[in-house]
């Protein structure tokens, strides 16, 4: 079974654990300054985490399933599908100020191109949305794996992965993407509220 280490995040202002397998993106290419994303270039997964200012507009039961949504009209993917949306939960841990966290989460299969590929080259991608909302400081921290379950043969992705039907992680010796995204949300902590200009509210 893998290991799952502590990953600094944001300069070590925040952390979690996921396994190594998971590579830092930032050392091949720039990363915006509010993003974190780690690939798996073997399987093709990916993780993401983002601070966001926060969207007090949105209600927190449906803040995930939003932001799931926006994430599949700027993919330009139509058919996405969420087939599962959690209810609110405090966040255990992530309360500031006497103000709680919440979190939400949701889940679909959306089609993605990689890259600048067009449609014809879509994969089909199961995506995991997780929506810490920090009320203390304004923030929203989406977490956000990506795990294909099928690859398009004219992807940029089956020249490492292959194309069709991709092998079940357990069958490689890999945890499953939907329990290392449990495991990313559950053990997400801050260490260093003044990443989000704590110290001035």
């Amino acid at each position: 079974m893998e290991q799952f280490p502590q990953r600094q995040l944001f300069g070590g202002a925040t952390s979690t654990i996921f396994p190594l397998r998971f590579e830092d993106v930032s050392r091949i290419r720039e990363v915006p300054d509010h993003q974190e994303v780690f690939v798996d270039p073997a399987r093709d997964e990916s993780l993401i985490i983002e601070l966001l200012e926060m969207k007090n507009e949105l209600a927190d039961n449906g803040s995930a399933t939003w932001f799931m949504q926006d994430l599949a009209t700027e993919q330009g993917a139509e058919d996405n599908i969420v087939t599962e949306q959690s209810g609110v939960f405090e966040a255990q841990g992530l309360g500031y100020r006497n103000m709680p966290s919440v979190i939400t989460t949701a889940t679909a299969q959306i089609a993605i191109s990689k890259g600048r590929q067009g449609r014809d080259a879509q994969n089909l991608v199961k995506v995991y949305l997780a929506n810490l909302r920090l009320k203390g400081v304004g923030t929203d921290v989406l977490i956000t794996a990506y795990e294909p379950f099928f690859i398009h043969p004219s992807s940029e992705s089956a020249r490492s992965v292959g194309a069709g039907l991709t092998v079940p992680a357990a069958e490689s010796g890999r945890t499953p993407m939907a329990d290392v995204f449990k495991q990313v949300v559950a053990a997400f902590r801050v260490n260093d509220w003044n990443l989000f200009g704590a110290a001035a509210l």
